[in-house]
């Protein structure tokens, strides 16, 4: 029986964590958890903005799952934003950022499998050249309530799924039910993605590669919802921890 693929897990920075008060790593143990039910190795990777430590995870990792988190910097998306807007973006993680920035590039160069949620799908669509709707409920007219923290294991509305994309088929649902808890979304894609979910109100919900670019990727899909938090009770989540992770086995198969 072949080893379980390595799966390496990005996480947040916490300020003051448990052991002396110093920066430590923050990350709910719902990623892991999907990743070890699905057949894979968890391996949860520190914030150190290093390329020599980015290529040497990617080296030793068989896929990366980008995780939720906190807001991007907005100079990396976007020249200059109104005061009102600058009010709504939380505090800045910029080690954080500029690592996973060096992963996404060795994924890329390393042709390694991604799956990216919720500010995973932010920050990819930020790293190849796309940018953010800074807060949904100011720019977004008659937006759905998308931050429902209240019910972040809950189904709370639906998305429409592209009827030939790889999340239609991992799924097998054209219309998806998920939870949400977040108050920025993808603004402009990128031109190497293309937008297959939505919610009602036109925000994007999951991202693929475009099919120009998809065979150079093993696998690749950036979902806006949380499916760890959903997976264990709906077969539809689990099933993309399920071929995210058979897609990273297939690299030493």
């Amino acid at each position: 029986m072949p080893p379980a693929p390595l799966i390496a897990i990005t996480a947040s920075m916490q300020k003051a964590g448990v052991e002396f008060g110093d920066d430590s790593l923050s990350l709910s143990n719902r990623y892991s958890l999907s990743v070890l039910a699905a057949g894979g190795l968890p391996w949860v990777i520190p914030n150190i903005p290093s390329p020599e430590l980015a290529a040497e995870v990617l080296r030793r990792a068989d896929g990366v799952v980008l995780t939720g988190g906190d807001d991007l910097q907005p100079r990396l998306y976007a020249e200059e934003l109104s005061p009102k807007l600058r009010r709504t973006v939380g505090p800045p993680e910029p080690e954080r950022d500029l690592f996973e920035l060096q992963v996404i590039e060795e994924i890329f160069r390393q042709r390694k499998p991604l799956f990216a949620i919720c500010r995973g799908l932010q920050i990819l669509n930020v790293a190849l050249g796309g940018t953010l709707i800074v807060d949904i409920p100011a720019q977004v007219p008659g937006a759905l309530e998308h931050k429902r923290m209240d019910r972040k294991n809950e189904i709370v509305h639906e998305v429409d799924v592209a009827p030939r994309s790889m999340l239609a088929r991992l799924t097998d649902r054209t219309k998806l039910g998920v939870n949400s808890s977040h108050h920025q979304a993808a603004g402009r894609v990128s031109k190497m993605l293309k937008v297959v979910a939505q919610s009602a109100d036109g925000v994007v919900e999951g991202l693929e590669l475009r099919p120009s670019v998809a065979n150079q990727m093993p696998f690749l899909l950036a979902v806006q919802f949380h499916p760890e938090r959903l997976s264990a009770r709906y077969r539809e989540h689990g099933a993309l921890f399920e071929s995210f992770v058979a897609a990273c086995s297939r690299g030493w198969q």
